[in-house]
């Protein structure tokens, strides 16, 4: 019998194309509760992809970036796909270890105006769209303990009003119930940087790489959070610690500013126990912030790089996939279309029934564009460090914030 080997040969690639595809594992590294929303995304992929199985590598919020930085200094281990915290997108992208896809084949910006336009800027350096794609968005917003305003007599006006006023709501809480009014004085710190913001702007450096720490949003940012500390309003317990989420569940703390998508980790995790007993505002003094936000790349080394790519196509594009993260665990779309679901009018059991997420919507529609810098990692650094000494010690805090700019601009020129 004749054989033809050509034939032969194109049979053979095929069957080993076949079984390549079958045998590939697609591996994403995540962190909570971004590891439960790419599981309930499995059904869905396997409907598309019924070969590619899905593989999660899950590690606490540090401990995943760290893991990542890691990974994308030394190319070994790894994902296919990868979440990143919108505060680490600057930095992961500048190191060249991320795919850029705003380059062929996968043109990221046709699908800028599917998004708040906020969090396209948020994977932006420069005119240039780097390695990420959101998926979700962290419009900021006051949770507070509505037993203990009402036990102090206070109502969620008074208590938003301004800064000042936020701070004079805070002794009488402490007066009539013992609860501080937030977890840290740093907190008032983070929500106040990040307001307010021209649109050449980010958070610590404008669009030419100037250096912003010492200007008036940081002055008046470490001005309330001296004055929070100095009528021992705060207590004293950074976000995530043990203390932390314990003194939630306790109701030691009253208040706690942070990103829409807090809701879900309260009632999930953090402190399911006060279940009806949180509400949520806008942040004091008319304030509109972004306050995190989810965003996935694409490793270079990755040999999945096609794969990967319909993958984070589902996650964000995926309007049903949006809305399912929505339900599951409070992280707001960056899809504007899944922003519009019925769904976002329902009251939240949690929240006592209140319906929160139309004025979470409403201030995301309020968040301007900013700047992300490769640098605004390590400028956050700085400026906590020198928080603490203004706090602690007593700095000055002028002279604090001319410090941490020549810090600043030291590591800059490294």
């Amino acid at each position: 019998m004749r054989v033809n080997i050509s034939a032969f040969a194109a049979i053979l690639c095929t069957a080993f194309a076949v079984d390549a595809i079958a045998d590939t594992t697609l591996t994403v590294a995540a962190f909570p509760a971004i590891d439960q929303i790419v599981k309930l995304a499995i059904p869905a992929w396997k409907k598309q992809h019924p070969d590619i199985e899905i593989k999660v590598v899950s590690r606490e919020y540090a401990d995943h970036h760290n893991a990542m930085t890691i990974a994308l200094a030394t190319n070994a281990s790894l994902p296919d796909v990868m979440a990143i915290e919108v505060g680490f997108v600057g930095r992961f992208s500048e190191g060249g270890g991320l795919e850029d896809l705003s380059k062929v084949p996968y043109n990221i910006e046709q699908y800028k105006s599917k998004f708040a336009s906020f969090s396209f800027a948020q994977a932006t350096i420069g005119d240039r769209i780097v390695s990420a794609m959101p998926a979700d968005i962290g419009p900021g917003t006051l949770f507070y303990r509505q037993d203990i305003l009402q036990k102090s007599g206070i109502n969620e006006a008074e208590l938003i009003k301004s800064w000042d006023g936020f701070i004079e709501t805070g002794k009488k809480i402490k007066a009539a119930t013992g609860a501080y009014l937030v977890a840290h004085a740093r907190d008032i710190k983070d929500i106040v940087i990040r307001s307010d913001l021209n649109s050449d702007e980010g958070i610590f450096f404008d669009k030419n790489n100037k250096i912003l720490v010492d200007g008036p949003r940081f002055v008046k940012a470490f001005q309330l959070a001296k004055k929070t500390r100095d009528a021992k309003l705060d207590a004293k317990i950074g976000a995530w610690s043990n203390e932390w989420s314990e003194s939630l569940k306790r109701g030691a703390i009253c208040t706690q500013m942070m990103g829409a998508w807090l809701g879900g980790h309260l009632a999930n995790w953090l402190a399911p126990n006060t279940k009806g007993l949180w509400r949520a505002t806008n942040l004091p003094e008319n304030t509109y912030a972004s306050w995190g936000g989810t965003f996935y790349a694409i490793p270079k080394k990755t040999k999945n790089k096609e794969l990967a790519w319909e993958f984070i196509k589902l996650m964000s594009l995926s309007r049903e996939i949006q809305i399912a993260a929505f339900k599951n665990q409070d992280a707001f779309p960056a899809l504007l279309e899944a922003q519009n679901d019925p769904f976002i009018n329902e009251p939240i059991e949690f929240l006592g029934g209140q319906k929160a997420r139309p004025m979470w919507r409403d201030a995301a529609n309020h968040i301007r564009s900013v700047t992300v810098n490769k640098y605004d990692y390590a400028a956050s650094e700085v400026i906590d460090n020198e928080l603490d000494k203004v706090l602690d010690q007593g700095k000055d805090i002028q002279t604090a914030l001319t410090d941490a700019k020549a810090l600043i601009e030291r590591r800059a020129r490294r």
